[in-house]
């Protein structure tokens, strides 16, 4: 990766975070929102930005939300990002955290159970 994409990549990712940190007015844009990855293409027609939503309950509408609201978000990121021309903004959802996040939590359940083996069965004694 060039200088230059590498400079508008984070710089693109910078400004998505600030947007969405000011919120927008869309009822279904609800929960914490975390910016994950933004790749831009290297002919800079396009940048596939990688968000994740907690509660997974709220994820589909506010994915639905934040892509329909895509060329407000572009918009207001040109106006905080020093370029000629701001690449085409295409939103995927990244649910890799919340499968790590269940993974870890998995395995620290297995490590106390090893660690925490059940109790032994009484001893009886033989009369």
């Amino acid at each position: 990766m060039n200088r230059r994409l590498e400079h508008l990549t984070s710089e693109i990712e910078r400004g998505v975070r600030e947007v969405l940190a000011r919120g927008l007015h869309d009822p279904r844009v609800r929960g914490l929102i975390t910016v994950t990855t933004v790749r831009v293409l290297p002919d800079f027609s396009r940048a596939v930005i990688g968000i994740s939503v907690l509660p997974a309950e709220q994820q589909e509408l506010t994915f639905h939300g934040i892509s329909a609201a895509a060329a407000y978000i572009r918009r207001e990121v040109g106006e905080l990002v020093n370029t000629r021309e701001l690449p085409k903004f295409e939103f995927q959802l990244d649910t890799s955290l919340k499968k790590q996040a269940s993974l870890l939590a998995a395995l620290d359940r297995a490590k106390s159970e090893f660690k925490d083996p059940p109790p032994a069965p009484p001893e009886t004694s033989a009369l």
